[in-house]
């Protein structure tokens, strides 16, 4: 039980963090697709630079999981043509949301209920891709 309270305050300080640093705002978000501030590059550039020691840390055995145990990263081959059409898809369904899915729920604890729309298509599209992935291309 201690374990789901520890978590319970991590995503807490994370929607705070969110909040303060502007990251739910859609205004950034256009501003970013507009290409006219670096404040969310900045953002998205930090968390893919943490992201990757992160992954360095996780291969060589120095951050385990919850239970202690090493965490395996298999290796994948990479398809630049499933990344780009991925990338697409999400990239066109944050610009027409105006959130990404990492703010979707802080955003409903701060009273924009209208995002309730938004969660309600990411689960459809996540149980559609459940019952079509055996018939997608991957």
């Amino acid at each position: 039980m201690m374990k789901y309270i520890k978590f319970g305050l991590l995503g807490i300080v994370f929607g705070i963090i969110m909040t303060k640093g502007e990251l739910i705002s859609w205004f950034r978000i256009y501003e970013m697709f507009k290409f006219q501030s670096f404040h969310m590059y900045g953002v998205i550039g930090s968390a893919v630079g943490l992201g990757a020691i992160l992954m360095l840390l996780f291969r060589k055995g120095i951050i385990k999981n919850v239970y202690g145990d090493k965490i395996i990263v298999p290796a994948k081959d990479f398809k630049w043509k499933r990344a780009l059409f991925g990338g697409i898809i999400f990239g066109l369904g944050w610009a027409l949301a105006g959130a990404c899915p990492g703010p979707m729920f802080v955003l409903i604890g701060n009273g924009v209920f209208s995002i309730l729309i938004v969660i309600f298509g990411a689960l459809l599209g996540t149980f559609l891709y459940g019952k079509f992935q055996k018939h997608l291309p991957h």
